[in-house]
């Protein structure tokens, strides 16, 4: 049996909406919105998490490749893994986040999940 069983819901469509944001349109209706900048915020990736976790050090010593400038950011690809997950590939070159469905659904930035 998959980890989501059958009472939660499954992503039915998804893609790049006008704002060039991410939708997921889920079994039960619902329509989750995401900023890309938002996503890559929140990697669920330990080396993320763990980065996340740390105070910022107020004495970091920026690099020249800190001072670069970058592309906007972007998602490169966004396979799918398994029926629990997507792997989103970024132009950072960042690509180890497993994004569970669960914390899709969690991460919603719709105007109804905003509101909670």
């Amino acid at each position: 049996m998959s980890a989501l069983g059958s009472q939660h819901p499954a992503p039915v469509a998804l893609g790049r909406d006008s704002e060039d944001r991410l939708f997921i349109n889920w079994s039960d209706g619902h329509r989750s919105t995401y900023s890309w900048k938002y996503l890559r915020a929140n990697c669920p990736c330990a080396g993320c998490r763990d980065e996340r976790a740390m105070p910022p050090d107020p004495l970091r010593i920026l690099s020249p490749a800190d001072l670069a400038p970058k592309p906007p950011l972007a998602a490169l690809s966004m396979p799918r893994v398994g029926h629990y997950a997507y792997k989103i590939v970024w132009n950072d070159g960042h690509d180890t986040g497993l994004y569970t469905l669960e914390t899709l659904r969690a991460l919603c930035q719709c105007p109804q999940c905003s509101n909670k």
